[in-house]
């Protein structure tokens, strides 16, 4: 695709660096020589072992838990870079953390989206390419470019190979938003697979009571396909596959969510609820020890592979969606 002679550098950090050996596989590209470690109070150390000079520089790097040093660890990396007197440097994150602090949720809360997008530009990144923002909007907090992966056409691909048109009813599955600020991605993700669509909408009658789950649409005797941008202790996303097979009568449950934080009680919650796969894309590395076996990954480095690829050759990126 890209041949070794071009000027073209990538660069992982410690978040997920088997996702970057796949990305330079699909490139042709060695994964350039570098050593991104802590000093033993805990401050980060970057070193780079080749010129990045006049370089087109690539740093893969999710800022996945823990998420301050991965956070730290791209900042730094980028100023190393940036002081080396590379030539562009552009930041991929394909899982972009504090995307969640996107506006002010009440009196005094900080806006941490923008905060971080602030100091990935203080530091010298000239673009930066990632997948499936929490809120869309965060890509108009940045002063540089921002190329926004969609994660929606690998679930595509995989729901209508592992649900042929041709030997089932597309009538009989529904796609479900496990809340009302998911709708949109459900709507869209719904749209391309051909299904109809349902909401889950959770709401508290009264103060200290439980919540109350109410299934909009109709999902009676129907496969549910839950989608979201992330998963994290996935209480929500349990409670609403909970909530249509004993509230709306589905008849199985699947998950798929592009991010998988996978926090806390997540694992065992997965594994005691209605919910049959969840499917996750390695934005976010699964450990190898997963206790839980509901839990499938998809690798979208091919696509962060082809977006390096039109960025540094300059062409659209738009056959990616």
């Amino acid at each position: 695709m890209i041949a070794y002679g071009e000027n073209i550098k990538i660069f992982s950090g410690n978040s997920n660096p088997a996702f970057a050996a796949t990305v330079c596989k699909e490139l042709g590209l060695p994964v350039g020589q570098s050593e991104v470690k802590t000093f033993a109070d805990g401050e980060v150390s970057v070193s780079l072992y080749e010129t990045v000079r006049g370089a087109d520089v690539f740093l893969i790097q999710s800022t996945c838990k823990p998420v301050n040093d991965h956070l730290m660890e791209l900042l730094v990396m980028i100023d190393a870079c940036r002081r080396a007197s590379a030539g562009r440097i552009t930041a991929v994150i394909p899982y972009f953390g504090y995307a969640r602090q996107d506006r002010k949720a009440k009196s005094r809360d900080p806006i941490s989206a923008k905060l971080v997008a602030n100091m990935l530009t203080a530091a010298g990144a000239d673009r930066v390419l990632t997948m499936d923002l929490h809120a869309a909007q965060i890509q108009g907090f940045f002063d540089i470019p921002v190329d926004h992966l969609l994660g929606n056409p690998t679930f595509v691909n995989y729901y209508l190979t592992k649900f042929p048109e041709d030997k089932f009813n597309h009538d009989d599955f529904v796609v479900v938003s496990p809340d009302v600020g998911s709708v949109a991605r459900a709507r869209a993700f719904a749209a391309k697979v051909h299904m109809g669509l349902a909401i889950v909408d959770k709401r508290r009658q009264k103060a200290n009571e439980c919540e109350v789950m109410n299934v909009i649409g109709d999902v009676k005797g129907k496969t549910c396909i839950l989608f979201d941008d992330m998963v994290d202790t996935a209480g929500s996303l349990c409670n609403a596959a909970n909530a249509l097979v004993e509230v709306g009568g589905a008849k199985e449950v699947y998950a798929c969510s592009t991010h998988g934080v996978l926090s806390g009680p997540a694992f065992d919650r997965i594994e005691a609820s209605a919910i049959k796969e969840l499917v996750v894309h390695n934005t976010i590395p699964v450990p190898a020890d997963c206790p839980c076996k509901k839990i499938k990954q998809l690798d979208v480095a091919p696509i962060f592979a082809k977006a390096i690829a039109h960025i540094h050759g300059g062409t659209s990126i738009a056959d990616l969606f």
